[in-house]
């Protein structure tokens, strides 16, 4: 008996939290679609929560206030939908990978595969932090974190002797930084209609142009 009722409470905890885990995704992708629909001042916790089908506490509960949807939105879109979360993927493959330019095209995947959902978060973040000190916050906070992951894979070109002749890490980590940015994807697929692939190849060559020793390239 005792087994019984062990086997059930744990069975209660899983579907409770497969269930929390649904509301989490539903509040998620509704907010998303909030806030590109109609920005951030004016979507509100308790129009998120009706559409999402949950109570205004559910939400406050799972996130807290409203700029802490915009994070876990940001921070969905950075690890990706896969199982294993982006960054990890993109440490592997550029740690096995030999050849440069398979690198740089390994990025720009990785690129193509997350930027469409996390450019207009990005872009969300950087509109409302001329009017809100917490959104303000949150864009110094991302953005560092950009740089510093830019810096991190600049750091690993170098240490394989691939970055061209002159070129420090830091300024290799600027220009990954810099193409990689909410604005060159607004510019080239938002508001000039280039379709994801000639955006990703565009970033590709010209990452290998700025970045690599010219017998590289």
């Amino acid at each position: 008996m005792p087994r019984h009722v062990k086997t059930s409470r744990t069975y209660d905890s899983s579907a409770r939290r497969r269930q929390a885990e649904a509301n989490r995704q539903a509040i998620l992708d509704t907010a998303y679609t909030q806030f590109l629909e109609n920005g951030y001042a004016e979507t509100t916790v308790p129009a998120i929560a009706r559409a999402a089908g949950v109570s205004n506490e559910t939400v406050y509960k799972a996130f807290g206030p409203k700029h802490a949807l915009v994070r876990a939105l940001w921070e969905r879109g950075l690890a990706g939908r896969e199982p294993v979360p982006a960054p990890e993927r993109s440490d592997r493959m550029s740690a096995t990978e030999q050849d440069p330019r398979a690198v740089l095209h390994g990025w720009t995947r990785f690129l193509m595969e997350l930027t469409p959902e996390m450019a207009p978060i990005m872009l969300l973040i950087r509109d409302a932090a001329a009017h809100d000190p917490e959104m303000t916050a949150l864009l110094t906070e991302v953005e560092q974190q950009r740089r510093n992951r830019m810096h991190h894979n600049a750091e690993r070109l170098a240490a394989r002797g691939w970055l061209r002749p002159g070129l420090t890490v830091d300024r290799a980590g600027d220009i990954l930084w810099t193409y990689s940015s909410a604005e060159l994807y607004e510019l080239l697929v938002l508001k000039s209609g280039w379709p994801i692939p000639a955006y990703g190849d565009f970033v590709a060559s010209s990452l290998a142009a700025a970045l690599l020793t010219h017998d590289l390239r």
